[in-house]
């Protein structure tokens, strides 16, 4: 690893400790660790590179609690359907996915993601069809090629149309085969020391998609192996339908009996809970991944974030999968979570650094690396986003907090993952963004001619 120092200086700093200093100052990483924070000029630091941070916010890197990443390459797709209409519609291109497509929609998810703020990505892949080879293998490679931080969950469904689930049976597995496979991907791939840049979860589908047996077995392997559980929630009224009519109980309720509850588990979207509920959420401290976009493309409703912190629930943020939002911008989602959050609570229920703070510590501790990433301290990891605040769209906003999360997504003049610059005046680093778009028009049309 290169350790030159990088010096940002003049930039306003937003820390997001735990005294929530914001200055004009300087950051210094070194290696894949920050070294120094602190107001006013930095310390001359031999053979430093130094960053002229004038005119820029600094803030900890923005942390994706959810997305698909497979769906880059089918998005636009059933565009005007609800979300039941939108996955039959969807599962059977899903079904034609391979090795090849889903790297190539990996690695350009991941690079938008880069481009919008985005340091640590969670990455919830279910679809596993038999020809596919191995899919968790290649969005893992796209997502070294890329730098980004990276916790992919091994998803799984085993309830397919035969049985009264929703996706093909094609692309259900096997109990026992979902098991073993996970575990071996646990085994392979997890890795839990200081630092990690790839760590796996657990993450059967939904209560619609895999029984009641491999949600509680997936449980036990994942507390026995010391990995963290993610699955779909409360999405839909729908969802809540079928829970009633299939298990006599709200989709929360069904999912605390199979042992889904606590600080190892989060759930994406969590839009139909009742206020008991949410007070059960919070005091069991259960996160949620809130994609407020996404919900918004598919009707599905908002989520009630303002009352799930305040209950001492974490929620971070999600795109979600490119097929339900196309845009595929962590740094919109801000946005999109304050005002939603207002159009529902009023126009103090959400404020703009509680937004910022959804985007990184509460999204770090979703998946329990609040000790390492969230926030800029000494000591944590170099993990960074540096926007450019002196454009026209920009300047003249007094608080720059709220020209990131208010206006239109500003230039991002660097991003750092680790201690690496992966991005640079807007423009990904790692990989080459025109050859992705090429690649990435030639797989959805090969998946759509396969699927007929």
């Amino acid at each position: 690893m290169d350790s030159t120092p990088i010096v940002i200086d003049g930039a306003v700093v937003v820390t997001l400790d735990r005294t929530r200093r914001e200055f004009t100052g300087h950051v210094v990483a070194k290696g894949n660790r920050i070294v120094a924070v602190g107001a006013g000029s930095a310390p001359a630091y031999d053979g430093a590179r130094v960053i002229d941070g004038r005119g820029c916010l600094l803030t900890p890197g923005f942390v994706n609690t959810h997305q698909h990443l497979y769906q880059w390459a089918t998005r636009g797709l059933a565009a005007d359907a609800t979300l039941f209409e939108w996955i039959t519609t969807l599962y059977p291109v899903w079904a034609g996915i391979d090795d090849e497509s889903v790297h190539v929609a990996a690695q350009a998810a991941l690079a938008r993601l880069a481009r919008t703020g985005c340091t640590t990505a969670a990455d919830h892949h279910y679809v596993f069809p038999r020809h596919g080879k191995d899919l968790l293998e290649a969005e893992i490679f796209a997502a070294s090629q890329v730098g980004m931080r990276f916790h992919p969950a091994r998803g799984s469904m085993d309830l397919g149309q035969k049985d009264g689930g929703l996706p093909p049976d094609s692309v259900v597995e096997d109990r026992d085969e979902i098991l073993a496979a996970t575990e071996a991907a646990i085994n392979r791939w997890h890795d839990p020391g200081p630092g990690s840049m790839l760590q796996l979860v657990v993450a059967p589908c939904s209560p619609f998609t895999a029984t009641g047996d491999l949600m509680r077995d997936a449980a036990e392997l994942a507390r026995r192996e010391g990995v963290r559980l993610h699955t779909h929630l409360a999405e839909t009224t729908d969802e809540t339908d079928y829970c009633r009519e299939h298990f006599g109980s709200t989709p929360l309720e069904y999912a605390a009996e199979l042992g889904w509850t606590g600080p190892d588990v989060w759930f994406a979207h969590g839009i139909h809970f009742a206020d008991s509920e949410i007070a059960q959420l919070g005091a069991s401290g259960t996160g949620v991944a809130h994609c407020p976009s996404s919900n918004a493309r598919l009707g599905a409703g908002i989520a009630r974030a303002a009352d799930l912190r305040a209950a001492g629930s974490p929620v971070g943020l999600g795109v979600d999968g490119a097929a339900s939002n196309e845009a595929g911008s962590l740094v919109e989602e801000l946005r999109h979570a304050l005002l939603f959050a207002r159009a529902r609570g009023g126009p103090q229920a959400l404020d703009v650094r509680a937004a910022l703070e959804m985007a990184t510590l509460d999204g770090a501790r979703i998946l329990g690396r609040e000790n390492e990433i969230g926030s800029i301290e000494e000591g944590k990891l170099a993990d960074l986003a540096l926007w450019r605040l002196d454009t026209l769209e920009h300047a003249g906003i007094p608080d720059p907090v709220a020209a990131l999360v208010l206006g239109t997504p500003p230039p991002l003049d660097l991003l750092l993952i680790n201690g690496r610059p992966v991005v640079e005046h807007d423009t990904v680093l790692t990989v080459d963004e025109s050859d992705l778009a090429l690649q990435v028009a030639k797989v959805q049309k090969h998946l759509l001619a396969k699927a007929g």
